[in-house]
Formats: C-alpha cells, structure tokens, sequence
C-alpha cells in the first residue's frame, strides 16, 4: 500500500501590525509585478518600498493606478471580484462613440466569456495626459475620442473588448480610480502613500 501523498501547506503571510497602501501610476509597457525573466520593466523600476504587493493587474499595455498593500486581507478585498469593488477606466477610442454605444456598454455586450456591463459609460472631454511614448496608432481620417468606464468585474483585457464590441476600438487605456482610491494629479511612474 503507498503512503498518502502529502501536501505542503506554505504558512499564511502573517498580517502587518500597520496596514500600508500604495498608489502608483503605471506607465505604458511596465509589468505589474516585481519581477520578469524576459528583461521587461516592472513595479521594482519605480517603487523601493518592500512587502507591499498589487492587489489586482493593470494589463502592460495599460496605464494608469495600480494600488499596492502589504496587507493580504486588504489585498484579496481589492482584487477579488466577488467584492465588486468599482474600478474606473477613461479610455481613448477609434471613432466617435454615439448612445446607443454607451448604452450597449451599460446593458451589455456579448464577449467569448459571456455577456459584460460597464456599471457607467459616458463620453468625457480629452483629460489632457498628453501623449504616449511611444504614441498610439492613428489613422488620419478617423478621429479618436475619450469616454469613461466603470466597471465591477475585472475580466482580461475586458474594457478593449467591450469597446472593440461596440464597433470603438480602444486605443490607450488609463484606470483613473479603484474604490475610493483615485490618480488623482500622479504623473506617470510616481507612487505615494495612501490611506488603507
């Protein structure tokens, strides 16, 4: 008879006597996480501070706030999509979105995983970020505009394939808030301490 397979269990990270909460403004082309073995830039490129973790993704392609905790209850709070934590999206698109694009956004878009809603989808003015490095595809007689998206799910690449399905392919991407945490004036590759 074999013996019973044993399992290793790695103990909890034990939690922190001072919960600490990070913003940071991820750039265009970063990884979100510390490490990568293909030479890529990641969150150690820019931030110093030690044990602290994201507590969700923002795809490489993406820009925008990435919230960092050394807090792992306070980490699985923000990323678990079962706490439908809203998270904000302003994304530039190909095209100008008319309403019944917004609407179809809110009410739902059928994606290959399932039908996806935006909690909101409104068209906004450019919020002036500038341009990109490197800059985004242009096509010189199609103009581009900007709408916000806000979301409770948090799917792959869920915001392009929404607006990809309402005939508005996104361009470039930026996450303005998650929860109660916003950008605010952050430029790009800044962090700063926030308030768990």
């Amino acid at each position: 008879m074999r013996p019973p397979h044993r399992i290793r269990v790695r103990p909890a990270r034990p939690e922190p006597a001072r919960p600490r909460l990070i913003l940071f403004n991820k750039p265009y082309g970063v990884l979100t996480q510390f490490t990568d073995s293909g030479g890529r830039k990641t969150l150690a490129d820019f931030i110093q501070a030690r044990d602290v973790y994201p507590a969700g993704r923002l795809d490489f392609d993406s820009e925008g706030l990435v919230v960092l905790t050394n807090s792992g209850k306070l980490q699985h709070e923000i990323a678990d999509p079962g706490q439908k934590l809203p998270k904000v999206y302003w994304a530039q698109v190909e095209g100008t979105p008319h309403a019944a694009a917004l609407a179809a956004l809110a009410r739902g878009v059928k994606l290959s995983d399932g039908v996806a809603r935006a909690t909101s989808a409104r068209r906004i003015d450019d919020p002036g970020f500038g341009p990109r490095t490197p800059p985004i595809r242009e096509r010189r007689h199609i103009p581009t505009a900007w709408i916000e998206v806000a979301l409770t799910e948090g799917r792959n690449r869920q915001v392009r394939r929404m607006t990809a399905a309402v005939g508005h392919p996104t361009l470039r991407l930026i996450r303005v808030a998650v929860g109660p945490w916003e950008l605010g004036k952050l430029r790009a590759g800044e962090w700063k301490e926030g308030r768990p």
